[in-house]
């Protein structure tokens, strides 16, 4: 695995766990030689997750909407940014760029690109792992509702089931090696 985009918080959240796990998923994707993709920003759990990895010795690519960089949270110290015009072509490019997506706590954005990704294999678009790093139990009630679109006949048990949880950043990281697809 060569690289793996993280959807996250452009906050910090309320609970210093949250920035702690950035700090570790991060030092663990630098220290296995991973490329950390993500939404390019350089504030709340995305600067964290991304300074701990260039802080590390990693290299991280950032994608940025031209309207986020004009408001000044691009974060200027990546190994690559790519400013793009659209979200859609950030979500894109990201999509392009790696091998793998883990959502850690995030709000509505980390949430809008993590359903886009998980759609996708529903439509037959791509087969890479897509993954929660289920920090203090943030997405418990998500994973419930899950249960509950498979009980209801809205979503099928194969496509819930590709969602890989887990609440250990290393333990993440083995399951989702294992799962890596090659042409």
């Amino acid at each position: 695995m060569k690289s793996i985009c993280v959807f996250c918080g452009a906050r910090a959240g309320s609970n210093p766990i949250y920035m702690e796990s950035a700090v570790s998923i991060g030092t663990l994707l630098a220290d296995n030689s991973i490329q950390l993709i993500y939404g390019g920003g350089k504030v709340g759990l995305m600067g964290v997750i991304a300074d701990t990895v260039l802080e590390n010795g990693g290299e991280v690519q950032g994608v940025i909407p031209q309207g986020l960089v004009d408001e000044e949270v691009a974060h200027a110290g990546l190994t690559k940014l790519h400013i793009v015009r659209t979200m859609h072509q950030r979500k894109e490019l990201m999509y392009n760029l790696s091998d793998s997506f883990v959502a850690l706590p995030g709000g509505f954005g980390t949430l809008d690109e993590f359903f886009e990704i998980l759609t996708w294999p529903q439509l037959g678009l791509h087969k890479k792992p897509v993954s929660f790093l289920n920090i203090n139990g943030y997405f418990n009630f998500l994973i419930d509702h899950f249960d509950l679109t498979v009980k209801e006949g809205f979503v099928d048990r194969a496509l819930a089931n590709r969602i890989i949880i887990e609440e250990d950043e290393k333990m993440l990281l083995n399951h989702l090696k294992a799962k890596i697809i090659r042409p």
